[in-house]
């Protein structure tokens, strides 16, 4: 799979609506040889998060954004979920509360960035101070549209200092939103998934569609690109998101440590 196709090009005008959420018709393969190549891709990453965490040559930061049930929480279950939980965390990041409002807005991110040879997820991130942010005016628009600069800055500090950063955007459709929240209404073991506040976002669901295109557009960067993912199928969804982070570990110059010095081919009595 050329994931390049899903990668939004920096200043590029992103239209949501043009962008396929299912499968796109080039692609030649099935679900179940999908399910199969996901298999083998979520292996790959734990051989490659082990690796990551015993020489701690980078670290790396993923960050999830996309709308109520476009499936974030499943993403990292499915794609990492063979790595080794001491060198993946995941950090949750939801509307900023009154307190995270109180501060600078990076605040409440910058002490979860990865340090060497670990993993973070960000299930939400700082996008969410120039997302619902917006929609729901909680800061001044001269303010949030100035974090756009800010949120380039940032990651280029977080690669100028060794973070490799990839950003992916789950792209459901409209119906598809419907479709699952009506399965956390219907299904009793998953009315826990479902708060009120879905309804209301549900509600601005094209104001969040532009604030989506131009975030897309102003912050996705050669260091830290954007991936647009079409996920209203899970499976493709865990392809395209799985090929990504193993072609950025790859490209990471990994070299396992040498043994401590005196302790080559020694015999363990």
């Amino acid at each position: 799979m050329d994931i390049e196709r899903f990668r939004v090009r920096p200043g590029s005008p992103v239209d949501l609506d043009a962008i396929p959420t299912r499968m796109p018709a080039w692609f030649k393969g099935d679900k179940e040889s999908a399910k199969l190549a996901n298999e083998r891709l979520s292996q790959r990453i734990a051989e490659l998060q082990t690796e990551l965490h015993a020489t701690g040559a980078a670290k790396v930061l993923i960050v999830l954004q996309g709308l109520d049930t476009s499936g974030k929480d499943s993403t990292t279950r499915r794609v990492f979920g063979a790595g080794s939980p001491l060198g993946i965390r995941v950090a949750n990041f939801k509307r900023p509360s009154e307190n995270e409002l109180a501060h600078e807005y990076l605040w409440r991110v910058s002490a979860l960035t990865p340090p060497d040879g670990e993993i973070a997820i960000f299930n939400r991130s700082h996008y969410e101070d120039v997302l619902v942010v917006r929609v729901d005016e909680l800061a001044p628009e001269e303010r949030w549209r100035r974090r756009f600069g800010h949120i380039v800055d940032f990651e280029r500090r977080l690669v100028d200092e060794g973070t490799v950063v990839r950003k992916f955007y789950l792209h459901i459709s409209h119906d598809e939103q419907r479709q699952r929240l009506q399965d956390r209404v219907d299904d009793p073991q998953k009315h826990w998934k479902f708060e009120p506040a879905d309804l209301i976002a549900r509600a601005k669901w094209d104001q969040y569609r532009v604030a989506y295109e131009e975030m897309l557009c102003l912050t996705s960067t050669e260091h830290a690109p954007w991936y647009v993912v079409p996920a209203d199928q899970k499976w493709f969804r865990d392809l395209v998101v799985g090929t990504a982070v193993v072609s950025a570990l790859e490209g990471i110059d990994m070299v396992w440590p040498q043994p401590a010095k005196g302790t080559a081919g020694i015999t363990i009595d």
